[in-house]
C-alpha cells in the first residue's frame, strides 16, 4: 500500500535522518520552548524561595538569609530579562547559540542556588523545617527539571548542580537522618532522569513529526504548482507544433529540391576538408598538442593524442564529467572549475589553465590547457569548446629543480656567493649579507677581493686563484671584517664550476661564521673545568689538581690537606624554598669559603652542598684547626636570601697526607668519612680522619651486613617483659622485645643494633617480624589455655613513614585471629613531634580497629598538652628516669605524682617501667598507678619460661 509520502515524492527516513535534516531547527525549537517554558518554574523557585527564608529566618541567619534571597532574587530578575530579550528579538537572532549557551549558565546557576540553600540554610535539628525547606526546595527542582527536559543538556545543568551537591553533602556528615535526605535526593534524581529523558523523547518525536509534516505539506504544494506551469507550457506546445508541422509541409518542397544541390557541394567540401583534417593532424602530432572538442550540451568530448597525453585508450573516454574530470588531481580541481566558469561567462577571451591529472599508469602529469567557446544558442549560452592540450611536466620539474634550487640558495644558514671568473659578484644570499652586515646592492657587481669585508681573501688571492685552476676548489679560514669594523673568523670554501670547454665559467663559494663555533668551544672547555653555577673548580679540575699535588709531594715531600665540606639540613632548605633560592644560598656559600680560606690552592664544588678544599704544603695541624674554624664561623654568619633569613652551618672531615708513598686517591675517601662522623656528632664541627674512625665505620658496615643476614636468616627472637597490673595482683599484658642471637658473637645487645636497624631501615621488616611472632604467640597462650594476654609491641617512626602501619596490623590481626583489644602498640614521646597529623590520622585508624595505644617514655620528650589530648591513646608509660629516682629526690617524685594525676584526668591508664625496688612499687600503688614492669617483677624473658609465670602464684 503507498504511503502519503511515497505519492507525492517524498521518501520514507529513519528518524536519526530526519533528526540530521531538521537538526538547526531542532536547536532553534527547543530553546525557544525553553525560553517559553522557564518563566513559570522561575516565578515558583521565586516563590518557594521566600517561603523558605519566611521559615529559617531567625537572628542567627539574617545575613546569611538575606544574601541568599537577594542572590535568588536578582537570578529570577535576570532570567526574566533574559526570557523577554529572546522574545523581542527577531527569529534570526534566536537562532544564535548564544540564547542556548546564556540559558544553560542561567540554569546551572540556578540549580546551585537551591544546592547552596539545602546546604547552608537548613537546619541540622529540626526535623520540621527540613521537611518544609526540602518539600519547597524538590518542588520548585521538579517543577524547572520538567519543564528543562525540553533538551538534555539544558536539564542536567540545571538538576546536577542542584541535587548532587546536598545529597553529597548530607551522606558525608554521617547522621542516619540527613543520610535518609540523601537516599530520598538519590531517588527523586533517578525518577527526573526517567521523567526528563521521556518528556525529551516525546517532544523531539513531536517536533520532528511537524517538522516532517511541515516539509512535505510545502514539497506538495510546489509539485502542484510546477504541474499547473507544466500543463500550461503543454497546451502552448501542442499549439506551436500545429504551427510547424505546417510550416515543414510547406517548407519540404523547397528542401527537397536544394538537397540534391546541397549534396553535390558538401561532397566537394568533404574532400577538402579531409585534405586540411590531414595537415591538422600532421600539424598536431609535429607539436604534441591534443584537440580537444568538448559538446557541453551532451557532455560528449572528442580527443585526439589520448595515448600519448594522459595513456588513455580513446575508445574509453566518451565524456568529460564521467571519463575526465575523476582523474584530475583534487588541488587544481577548485581552480579548474573558476577558470571554466569565468570563460563561459564570457569574462575572459579564452580558456587556459595548468593542472594534474592522473596518467594511465599511475603518475601526475602536468596539462597545459588552452580553448576557446566557439558555439553560444540564442541566449549567449556556450554550447561547444574547442580546445588544445599538451604535456608540460617535463617543464615544470625544470620549474621546481630552479626554484629548490633559489629556496635552498636563500634558506642556507651559509653564506653564499656567486662570482664571475674574475671574481665579481654575480648573487649573494642573505645568510652572507647578515653576516658581512652589507645590503645586496652594496655587493652586486663588486669584486668580491676588492671589498672591506674581504681584506685577509685578498692577502691569498694567488694561492686560491692557483688552487681553483689546478684542483677547482680552495678552502681555508680567513679572519676578515664586518661592515661595522668588527673582525670574526671565517671558513671559506670555493668551488669553479667549468663549462663545456673545461674553462671555468663560474665560482660558487661558501663560508661559515665561526664566532658562534669559537664561543662554544670556550665555554665547554670552562665547563669541562669549573662549576657553571658557582665558578668554583668541578669535580675533574678538582682530580686533576689532586693528582698534580701528589706528583709534587712525591718530590719535595711536603705535605698535602683535603678538607670535605657538607653544609648542614641543605636538603630540607631545597625542599622548602625551591630550588632557584637554593641556588642562590649555594652561591653566597661557594664565596664563604673561597673568602675565608685564600690560602688553599684549590676549592671546588664537588657535587650538590658539597665542597673540598686542598692545601698543598700545609705547616702543621694547628694552621689547619684555625683556619677550619675560621671557615665555620664565617659559614654560620646569618644571610639573607629573598627576604629570608638563614643561618647555614657545616660539616667538615680532614684527611692528611705527608708520606709519599700512601695513595693520594684515598685522602677522598677518608675526608668523607671524617665529614660523615663530623654530621653524625650533630654537625657544625670538624674531625681529623684517623685508624680508629675508620675502624669504626667498617665495623658499622660489617653489623649492618650481619644484621640484614640475621633477618634473612631469622637469627631474631622475641622475648617478653610482663607487666603486672597493681589492682589485681595479676600479670595480664606482656611487652615484646626483640632480641638477636648471633651463631658466633652470642646474645647481641639491642643498643647495639636498634639504632644501626632505625637509620639503615631495616626496622620495618624487624618490627614486622617481632608483631607477627608477638601476636601469634598471645593466641598460642590461649589455645594452652591460660587467660588472655595483652601483648605490647613497639612502633618505630620509619614504620609510619611508609604508610603501610594499618594494613599490616590489620593483616596480621586477621591471618593470626588475635582479638584487636589485646595488641598494643607503643610509640616514644619524642616520636610524636614527627609529622604530627599524620601520626594522629594513624592512631585514629589504628584506635578504630580496637588496637590499644600508648605512649612510652613519656616525660622525656618535649610535645605539647594540646598534641596529647588529640593522640588517640589507652596508657601513659612513665620514663624509667624517674622511677630510678623516687628514692634519692622528691623532683622526680613530684613529676611522677604530676604525670599520673594528668593522666587519669585525662581518662588514661598509666605504665611505669623500670621498678627494681619494693620501695618503688609501693609508691606507685599509693599514687594509683594501673600497671608496673621492671627487673623487680621480672626481666624480659622467652615466651616458654613467660608460661610459667603467667601459670605461677605471683604476688608482691
Amino acid at each position: 500500500m503507498t504511503s502519503a509520502c511515497d505519492a507525492v515524492g517524498v521518501p520514507l527516513q529513519s528518524r536519526g535522518s530526519i533528526r540530521k535534516q531538521f537538526a538547526t531547527q531542532l536547536a532553534v525549537e527547543r530553546t525557544r520552548l525553553l525560553y517559553q517554558g522557564s518563566l513559570l518554574p522561575t516565578l515558583l523557585m521565586l516563590l518557594n524561595g521566600l517561603v523558605c527564608a519566611w521559615l529559617l529566618w531567625s537572628p542567627a541567619r539574617y545575613l546569611l538569609v538575606s544574601v541568599w534571597v537577594v542572590w535568588l532574587t536578582a537570578l529570577v530578575a535576570l532570567r526574566v530579562i533574559q526570557v523577554a530579550a529572546f522574545d523581542s528579538a527577531m527569529p534570526e537572532r534566536q537562532a544564535q547559540p548564544i540564547w542556548r549557551r546564556m540559558f544553560l549558565f542561567g540554569s546551572a546557576f540556578s540549580g546551585l542556588t537551591l544546592a547552596s540553600a539545602a546546604i547552608a540554610l537548613v537546619p541540622v535539628d529540626n526535623f520540621v523545617q527540613q521537611a518544609w525547606v526540602f518539600g519547597l526546595l524538590g518542588a520548585a527542582t521538579l517543577s524547572a527539571s520538567i519543564a528543562y527536559a525540553v533538551s538534555l543538556p539544558a536539564f542536567l545543568s540545571f538538576t546536577l548542580p542542584c541535587l548532587l551537591p546536598p545529597i553529597a553533602f548530607l551522606f558525608w556528615q554521617g547522621d542516619p537522618r540527613p543520610q535518609g535526605w540523601g537516599w530520598l535526593g538519590l531517588i527523586v534524581l533517578g525518577a527526573l532522569l526517567v521523567v526528563a529523558w521521556q518528556v525529551n523523547r516525546l517532544i523531539e518525536g513531536g517536533l520532528l513529526r511537524r517538522f516532517q509534516n511541515q516539509a512535505l505539506i510545502d514539497h506538495l504544494q510546489s509539485a502542484q504548482a510546477r504541474s499547473e506551469r507544466l500543463n500550461q507550457a503543454l497546451a502552448g506546445e501542442v499549439q506551436q507544433r500545429r504551427l510547424i508541422e505546417e510550416q515543414l509541409r510547406e517548407a519540404q518542397a523547397g528542401l527537397e529540391s536544394r538537397v540534391a544541390q546541397r549534396s553535390e557541394e558538401l561532397d566537394r567540401a568533404n574532400r577538402a576538408l579531409r585534405k586540411s583534417e590531414q595537415r591538422l593532424a600532421q600539424a598536431l602530432e609535429a607539436s604534441e598538442l591534443g584537440l580537444w572538442d568538448w559538446n557541453l550540451e551532451t557532455d560528449e568530448i572528442h580527443h585526439t593524442q589520448l595515448h600519448e597525453l594522459f595513456g588513455l585508450d580513446p575508445g574509453l573516454v566518451q565524456e568529460m564529467e564521467v571519463h575526465l574530470k575523476p582523474r584530475l588531481h583534487p588541488q587544481d580541481l577548485p581552480l579548474l572549475k573558476r577558470t571554466l566558469v569565468e570563460h563561459l561567462k564570457g569574462r575572459t577571451e579564452d580558456y587556459r589553465i595548468e593542472y594534474r591529472i592522473r596518467h594511465g599508469q599511475g603518475h601526475w602529469c602536468w596539462i597545459e590547457d588552452r580553448g576557446r567557446a566557439i558555439e553560444h544558442d540564442a541566449s549567449g549560452r556556450v554550447l561547444r569548446m574547442l580546445g588544445t592540450r599538451r604535456d608540460i611536466s617535463a617543464r615544470k620539474a625544470q620549474e621546481e629543480q630552479q626554484r629548490l634550487a633559489a629556496t635552498v640558495f636563500e634558506a642556507a644558514r651559509e653564506g653564499i656567493v656567486i662570482l664571475d671568473p674574475d671574481f665579481n659578484l654575480l648573487a649573494v644570499n642573505q645568510a652572507f649579507c647578515r653576516v658581512t652586515g652589507y645590503v645586496r646592492e652594496e655587493l652586486l657587481g663588486g669584486r668580491l677581493l676588492e671589498l672591506p669585508c674581504s681584506r685577509d681573501a685578498w692577502r691569498h688571492y694567488q694561492a686560491i686563484e692557483q688552487a681553483l685552476e689546478q684542483h677547482g676548489s680552495w678552502e681555508g679560514e680567513l679572519v676578515e671584517a664586518r661592515k661595522s669594523g668588527e673582525l670574526y673568523p671565517q671558513w671559506l670554501q670555493l668551488n669553479g664550476v667549468r663549462d663545456a670547454h673545461g674553462t671555468i665559467s663560474s665560482i660558487v663559494g661558501f663560508f661559515t661564521d665561526l664566532s658562534a663555533r669559537r664561543k662554544s668551544e670556550e665555554r665547554l672547555r670552562y665547563l669541562a673545568h669549573y662549576d657553571e653555577l658557582t665558578g668554583l673548580a668541578n669535580r675533574a679540575l678538582f682530580r686533576l689538581r689532586l693528582h698534580e699535588a701528589s706528583q709534587r709531594v712525591r718530590l719535595s715531600g711536603r705535605g698535602l690537606a683535603l678538607l670535605h665540606i657538607d653544609l648542614d639540613r641543605f636538603k630540607l632548605l631545597n625542599d622548602s624554598l625551591g630550588h632557584e633560592m637554593a641556588d642562590q644560598l649555594l652561591k653566597r656559600m661557594a664565596q664563604r669559603i673561597g673568602n675565608a680560606m685564600p690560602e688553599a690552592d684549590t676549592v671546588a664544588r664537588l657535587s650538590g652542598d658539597e665542597f673540598s678544599v686542598l692545601f698543598d704544603g700545609y705547616t702543621n695541624l694547628s694552621s689547619l684547626v684555625r683556619v677550619t674554624t675560621r671557615l665555620l664561623d664565617k659559614l654560620r654568619v646569618p644571610l639573607r636570601v629573598d627576604g629570608h633569613e638563614l643561618v647555614i652551618s657545616a660539616s667538615v672531615g680532614i684527611s692528611l697526607l705527608s708520606d709519599s708513598s700512601r695513595d693520594v686517591t684515598a685522602l677522598v675517601g677518608q675526608a668523607n668519612m671524617a665529614m660523615q662522623h663530623a654530621k653524625h656528632l650533630g654537625g657544625d664541627n670538624f674531625q681529623f680522619y684517623t685508624e680508629s674512625l675508620q675502624a669504626s665505620t667498617l665495623q658499622r658496615l660489617q653489623l649492618e651486613n650481619q644484621l640484614r643476614k640475621a633477618i634473612e636468616e631469622r637469627q631474631l627472637q622475641v622475648y617478653y617483659q610482663p607487666k603486672l597490673c597493681l589492682a589485681t595482683g595479676r600479670l595480664h599484658a606482656a611487652e615484646a622485645l626483640v632480641r638477636w642471637q648471633h651463631p658466633q658473637w652470642g646474645m647481641v645487645p639491642p643498643g647495639d643494633f636498634i639504632g644501626l636497624a632505625e637509620e639503615t631501615g631495616l626496622i620495618a621488616p624487624m618490627g614486622e617480624f617481632v608483631l607477627r611472632q608477638a601476636c601469634w604467640q598471645a593466641c598460642e597462650w590461649q589455645r594452652q589455655g591460660l587467660e588472655p594476654i595483652r601483648v605490647s609491641v613497639n612502633l618505630s617512626v620509619y614504620q609510619l613513614r611508609q604508610g603501610k602501619l594499618v594494613s599490616l596490623v590489620r593483616q596480621v590481626l586477621d591471618e593470626s585471629g588475635l582479638a584487636p583489644h589485646l595488641l598494643e602498640l607503643e610509640l616514644t614521646e619524642s616520636q610524636l613531634l614527627d609529622s604530627v597529623e599524620h601520626i594522629i590520622s594513624t592512631f585514629r585508624q589504628l584506635h578504630d580497629l580496637g588496637v590499644k595505644l600508648a605512649i612510652d617514655d613519656f616525660g622525656t620528650g618535649y610535645s605539647s598538652l594540646s598534641y596529647l589530648k588529640r593522640f588517640p591513646v589507652d596508657y601513659v608509660k612513665i620514663d624509667q628516669a624517674f622511677i630510678r629516682g623516687l628514692a634519692v629526690g622528691s623532683e622526680d617524685a613530684a613529676i611522677t605524682r604530676a604525670i599520673i594525676v594528668m593522666a587519669k584526668s585525662l581518662n588514661l591508664k598509666v605504665v611505669a617501667e623500670g621498678v627494681e625496688t619494693l620501695e618503688q612499687l609501693q609508691f606507685l600503688r599509693e599514687q594509683g598507678c594501673n600497671e608496673v614492669q621492671g627487673y623487680l617483677i621480672s626481666r624480659p624473658v622467652p615466651a616458654t619460661e613467660l608460661v610459667g609465670l603467667l601459670c605461677a602464684d605471683y604476688s608482691i
